[in-house]
């Protein structure tokens, strides 16, 4: 089997990502990143290993089930490593791997810019709320 024969699931060396285009997969691995969860699990990894529970503490606000569904997400894409420690009970540790540490420093940096920036953006949405009643 040649690069070419191969299907669009299966991009082969060739493969060139373009999220603009509607049937590149980047865009979901871009959703799964740019997510609320997504972002704020791979920032929290980012400071060191987590545990299931002790890591949906740190993510204030998200379910049991959408942390999971989002950690197996990101386990796939190749951004999060599942460590299962056989131990009784079962102890299971999140970690980034080499991928999951690059894209989480550039989340970070996002996130300091947007902090920065809070005071005024809380005034420019003030003042649009005051002229969009």
């Amino acid at each position: 089997m040649s690069v070419s024969d191969l299907p669009a699931s299966e991009p082969g060396l060739d493969f060139a990502a373009d999220v603009f285009e509607r049937a590149c997969p980047s865009r979901d691995v871009i959703h799964t990143v740019t997510g609320r969860w997504g972002t704020l699990a791979l920032v929290a990894l980012g400071e060191g290993p987590y545990r299931f529970s002790a890591l949906r503490r740190r993510v204030d606000g998200v379910s049991e089930r959408m942390l999971s569904q989002t950690l197996q997400q990101l386990e796939r894409d190749g951004f999060v490593h599942r460590d299962v420690q056989e131990t009784i009970p079962p102890k299971v540790e999140y970690t980034l791997t080499a991928r999951g540490v690059q894209v989480a420093a550039q989340l970070q940096s996002l996130i300091d810019l947007v902090e920065a920036q809070m005071p005024d953006i809380l005034t420019d949405q003030a003042a649009y709320d005051a002229r969009h009643p």
